[in-house]
């Protein structure tokens, strides 16, 4: 009979006397029982080999390395003859993992649930690993809303020492939130306070939204817009003193209760400035945003002490620190502040470093600093500077980091960080407007070529109305101070036949230089030359006015076209616009020496101004003025037009201003456009950015070349309309109530425009 030096280790720790054996000489090491693992790698973890001396310190350690290891559920130990031999039982590996059921989720992200908590094809099976998986399972479900979820697991043994995995999945339905309490709150109504949240009862738009489905992150975001709110109009004390989440037994509706106390409404009783005033107290006040008697506000509190530490950012106090120090008075119901100021040291910059920049020239990036090697460190340069690499639009993210110099108390290096997405395009494009029809586009384009920053585009847009093709190229740094220069090349036909204006058709070819130069940090002008070269073609029911004009030039014309233009934005987003402005003005001459001469100005001023947190004012207007020159008249395929989704809504696109003896509109030299918009975000949708609803009244009217501008010739009209950048490209839609049409003018309800890239 051999001698067994261990049989079935039960513990971690099993005492010395559980080994007790003499000493021996491996002669032979054998492995009994596995099947899948290599004898190799049972050989790594035996702390002994042939030829050497196998003891009890040495027994008990490899027990532990192989139970380690995961693959066994048992470990033996025996000798015979001075041969250790090493007996295992494999643990069964997992062959397959099959799921049923799921229909909120796809298989493969199911899988990559259970893979994070180990549980995966072809690893070793766990039958503790099972609850864990169920429960990944569970959570998934539970952050859907689906808190009625059921999940039966099934493991099946497979040939060759393996199993297959079955979860057979019940989803049961989507749990809603059927109500939303909040306890305590007495100075604003329930229902204001629950318009502040992202959760809510299903509404129209919960399909979307998904915001009547419970989600601990999302009520933890609503309590604290809550907290901000009341702390932001004076109410100190306030405190959320407990939350409760309840599910129905059928597991198919919540009820969130939220406990507050409001507590008394402050004011502030006094501001002072103190500490180390190296900006004065004067300049220091301005940038105080809160006033004694004024209700206290910690939104306003907070601005107060970034203001000021911009302005010493900006002075090189890169490390200044400005603390708001309360004094609550709360008999009275009062509190003041001091904002205590500690500057620090005044720091410059040591160096500008760049990376992640792997296409883009080092230079490209540099020349958009504002905060130059060798300054004084400042804020706003640096916030400017990364803004102005962010408009490049060459990098996916723009991260700008000013670490200390080691060993320095009054430097900084500025490092900046970019990550690169690519810059040229392939695309085609659909889309459908009210006032020109099906319009196809393509377009191939390359904004950062060979990482010079210039810009290449080769582009074909078409619908009924307007056929483009054009070659474009801007060098936007063609000096070192930021001047541009590029050229375009194209060729345009204009068919009318399709809107309600008179019919005639146009096809131009051209080629133009431009030049643009920076005035400012918002502002540009720009300049260009071109030549364009024009046929033209009426019918005979075309307005006597174009038959007029085709018989005295004909039909082919040739422009040397001269264009100056200014524009400074000012606005805080394109996107979604909540504050700023938009000024243009565009000056285009037909100059002499060429078959036509004219003038045409144009001139756009729009302005924004928030009305609360999430609704803002638009007003917007445009001026355009025309005239022939040298005894010319205005080319007539150049007039202005009014009408359509784009100018005044409720009226078909272009019908606006004079019209022929048939009624067919023929556009003028003169154009005033207004708009007036109240824009808010569409219910339901709150945060998010991507629709947007507007009231708004339009105004607009038309002119001819010999009509005297009359306000009174203005066509109004109001109604709503929605913007959303959608999955599929931007729509506009509009329902618009013409207020003052003329009986000639032609009106139209229902307008909107779309388009989509793929």
């Amino acid at each position: 009979m051999r001698p067994s030096l261990l049989v079935w280790l039960v513990a971690a720790g099993l005492s010395r006397a559980a080994f007790a054996f003499e000493p021996f000489v491996v002669k032979d090491i054998r492995v009994e029982g596995i099947q899948r693992t290599e004898a190799g790698t049972v050989f790594s973890y035996l702390p002994v080999k042939v030829g050497e001396t196998f003891d009890e310190e040495k027994s008990a350690a490899a027990i532990k390395a192989l139970y380690a290891t995961g693959f066994f559920s048992d470990v033996r130990l025996e000798v015979q003859d001075g041969v250790l031999i090493v007996q295992v039982q494999e643990r069964p590996a997992i062959g397959q993992i099959d799921i049923f059921g799921a229909k909120e989720f796809s298989k493969d992200q199911l899988k990559t649930g259970l893979k994070e908590v180990g549980l995966a094809e072809s690893r070793i099976f766990d039958r503790a690993l099972l609850d864990k998986a169920e429960q990944e399972l569970k959570r998934q479900y539970l952050a859907r809303g689906k808190y009625g979820v059921e999940i039966k697991t099934t493991v099946t043994p497979l040939e060759r020492n393996r199993v297959a995995i079955r979860f057979d999945i019940s989803e049961g339905e989507v749990a809603k939130i059927r109500q939303i309490n909040i306890v305590g709150a007495q100075a604003f109504r329930e229902k204001d306070l629950l318009e502040l949240m992202n959760l809510s009862t299903p509404n129209w738009l919960s399909w979307y939204t998904k915001n009547d489905q419970y989600s601990k992150q999302k009520l933890a975001g609503d309590l604290e817009t809550l907290r901000s709110f009341y702390l932001n109009r004076g109410y100190m004390d306030f405190a959320i003193e407990s939350t409760q989440v309840q599910i129905t037994p059928d597991k198919k509706d919540i009820y969130i209760t939220i406990n507050i106390h409001e507590g008394p409404r402050y004011t502030l009783s006094d501001i002072k400035v103190a500490g180390e005033l190296l900006i004065p107290e004067d300049e220091l006040r301005k940038l105080v945003k809160v006033k004694s008697g004024e209700v206290f506000s910690r939104e306003r509190i907070t601005e107060t002490t970034k203001a000021i530490s911009d302005r010493l950012g900006n002075e090189g106090y890169a490390f200044a620190n400005v603390n708001a120090v309360p004094e609550v008075d709360r008999e009275r119901q009062r509190v003041a502040f001091t904002f205590f100021i500690d500057p620090g040291r005044r720091v410059y910059v040591r160096q500008v470093r760049i990376s992640g920049n792997t296409r883009t020239r080092d230079e490209v990036i540099r020349r958009e600093m504002r905060q130059i090697e060798g300054g004084w460190y400042s804020a706003a340069k640096i916030n400017r500077s990364k803004e102005r690499i962010d408009k490049l639009d060459y990098f996916k993210e723009v991260n700008i980091e000013t670490p200390a110099v080691p060993g320095t108390t009054d430097q900084v290096d500025v490092n900046v960080r970019v990550e690169e997405k690519p810059t040229g395009s392939i695309m085609a494009g659909a889309g459908f407007s009210s006032g020109e029809g099906l319009i196809l586009s393509g377009s191939v384009s390359q904004a950062n070529v060979l990482g010079s920053g210039n810009f290449l585009a080769v582009q074909a847009n078409t619908s009924k109305v307007n056929t483009v093709y054009a070659l474009s190229y801007t060098n936007p740094y063609y000096t070192d101070d930021g001047l541009s220069l590029g050229f375009d090349i194209y060729t345009r036909k204009v068919d009318s036949t399709a809107l309600s204006v008179t019919t005639y058709t146009t096809s131009s070819q051209g080629l133009g230089l431009r030049l643009g130069v920076p005035i400012a940090e918002t502002d540009s002008i720009g300049f260009g030359l071109g030549y364009e070269h024009t046929k033209s073609t009426v019918d005979t029911t075309a307005s006597p006015v174009y038959a007029q004009f085709v018989s005295t030039f004909g039909n082919s014309y040739s422009i040397l076209r001269g264009d100056a233009s200014w524009a400074r934005d000012t606005r805080d987003s394109r996107l979604y616009p909540m504050k700023g402005r938009l000024q243009r003005a565009v000056g285009e001459i037909g100059l002499p020496g060429a078959e036509l001469n004219y003038v045409k100005l144009t001139y756009q001023h729009q302005w924004l101004t928030p009305l609360s947190r999430d609704t803002a004012l638009l007003l917007n207007g445009e001026v355009g003025w025309a005239k022939g020159l040298l005894g010319d008249p205005f080319p007539f395929f150049k007039n202005y037009y009014a009408g359509g989704v784009t100018s005044v809504r409720g009226y078909k696109a272009g019908t606006i201003g004079p019209k022929d003896n048939l009624g067919q509109a023929i556009g003028g030299t003169r154009r005033i456009i207004g708009n007036a918009e109240y824009l808010f975000p569409l219910p339901g949708l709150k945060n998010d950015k991507s629709a947007r609803l507007s009231a708004f009244l339009d105004a607009g009217a038309v002119y001819g070349p010999d009509a005297k501008v009359s306000l009174g010739d203005l066509r109004y009209s109001a109604g709503i309309a929605l913007s959303w950048v959608s999955p599929v490209g931007p729509l506009k839609f509009s329902l618009a109530k013409a207020l003052n049409p003329k009986p000639d003018d032609k009106t139209e309800v229902f307008q909107f425009q779309l388009g989509s890239v793929f």
